[in-house]
């Protein structure tokens, strides 16, 4: 697989005369190819949620249900880290479209043919298998944002990026509902965002380039003369695996306690994604529209709030990731449990819970990946922001769609709500401890 996606060769370098604008150029094409590549990636990561109300009036239950969506996050979160390190030694435009191109064909599979939905097992093989190639959508853009954009810039660069997923994510109800009046067809929550995000490929194949280097350009740090203190021209070389798992991953302690903190930070987001659909529904009274309505606000809340926590972490918490985190999560537990005690009858309430809970999540989500992009060499972040999401995904959002779907199946809509607010005050109190070793830290180097 390394051999076919192998990175680009490096170019000699263009005249002088050239470099700036040549730079400009590629880097507004290569945001808009990765922002739109990523927003495209979640159209078919989590639109069988819309899915399951009609799954389970075919009598599949909840907890099995939550098994089966559970598999895109067993496999996905393995994916992120094991094809981070891939990816790392990649050409992204290969890899940014190929992973989408099989993401679609999944989807495709599940939407035009009933026997891909007739069983808990083969939903959970497809489903395991979408997974894994969403794996390939993360750590390419991740690559190509630390060797486009230098390390001062890099904060705005990937807040503004990170919204692609509440762009892409808040699109599937709509194409649902587009397909429920065009084909009156719930398999359309699968068709439809796969043909979207299957176009979308072909876009992301022409805007990508690789590195600076294979354009015949200079590396970000000599263009920008921006180096970080601890880099070197060995930055520049291709780490081998095992150095980019030994000396920049696996003995990295800070990278270790976000990772720990981005499973409960997943848990609530998952969790209140994954479920809201079916929850108001079932409890709230929903209909069809304003439950999809509900999902399409939860997701795009999160672009200005994900702005606005990016902003607070570079110029409130002085870049502090944790104290920022801290501060967001207190706020989305207790929006969670408004959203939860909110009696039958007031929509109104629903909906505004729904758009602050998505306002607040993203952006402890966006913190933690810059943070893992921030604590290693760039040649390795792609591994290293893996390493967060694989603890992510197996842990927070494996335990959103099985844990929660069988709390609800034994305990009901409550137990299901303990778990994930419970889950959000641990990320508190994790993120608590990572602001304090960030300070410690801070202190030492001074």
């Amino acid at each position: 697989m390394i051999g076919f996606f192998k990175p680009a060769p490096h170019k000699a370098l263009v005249a002088d005369d050239l470099i700036d604008p040549l730079y400009k150029r590629l880097r507004w094409q290569l945001f808009i190819g990765i922002f739109f590549g990523y927003a495209a990636y979640y159209l078919v990561r989590k639109n069988f949620a819309l899915a399951i109300p009609d799954l389970i009036e075919l009598g599949f239950t909840r907890g099995d249900l939550g098994v089966a969506l559970s598999a895109i996050s067993v496999s996905y979160g393995f994916s992120k880290f094991f094809m981070g390190a891939v990816s790392d030694r990649s050409n992204p435009r290969l890899f940014l479209s190929a992973g989408l191109i099989l993401s679609s064909f999944t989807m495709m599979l599940m939407g035009f043919f009933p026997f891909a939905t007739s069983s808990i097992a083969i939903m959970y093989a497809l489903l395991f298998f979408n997974g894994w190639f969403q794996g390939m959508g993360w750590p390419p853009c991740g690559r190509t944002m630390v060797h486009w954009w230098s390390h001062k810039e890099r904060g705005a660069v990937v807040s503004v990026w990170n919204t692609a997923h509440n762009v892409g994510g808040g699109i599937p109800p709509l194409l649902f509902l587009l397909g429920m009046y065009l084909f009156d067809d719930w398999r359309s929550a699968f068709y439809m965002p796969a043909i979207a995000a299957l176009i979308m490929a072909v876009l992301v194949y022409v805007l990508m380039r690789d590195t600076p280097q294979s354009c015949g350009l200079p590396s970000i740090e000599q263009y920008k003369n921006d180096y970080p203190p601890d880099y070197s021209d060995k930055h520049e070389e291709e780490f081998s695996t095992k150095q980019i798992f030994l000396d920049y991953v696996l003995n990295n302690k800070l990278l270790w306690m976000i990772a720990i903190a981005n499973v409960f930070v997943y848990l609530l987001r998952y969790g209140i994604l994954d479920w809201s659909p079916t929850y108001l529904k079932e409890v709230k009274d929903f209909t069809l529209n304003k439950s999809s309505l509900s999902y399409f606000l939860y997701e795009w809340a999160g672009i200005p709030g994900t702005l606005l926590c990016g902003w607070m972490s570079d110029k409130v918490f002085k870049g502090n990731r944790g104290a920022t985190g801290v501060f967001f999560m207190i706020l989305v537990t207790i929006a969670t449990v408004v959203f939860w005690l909110n009696p039958v009858g007031n929509p109104g309430v629903d909906m505004a819970c729904m758009i602050i809970i998505g306002f607040l999540i993203y952006g402890p989500v966006m913190l933690i990946g810059l943070h893992a992009l921030e604590l290693a060499p760039k040649k390795a972040a792609g591994t290293a922001a893996g390493f967060t999401g694989l603890f992510g995904y197996l842990g927070g959002s494996v335990a959103a769609s099985a844990v929660v779907g069988y709390t609800v199946d034994y305990f009901g809509w409550d137990g299901g709500f303990i778990v994930m607010v419970g889950g959000s005050i641990l990320s508190v109190i994790l993120l608590a401890i990572v602001m304090v070793m960030e300070k410690k830290k801070k202190n030492e180097e001074a």
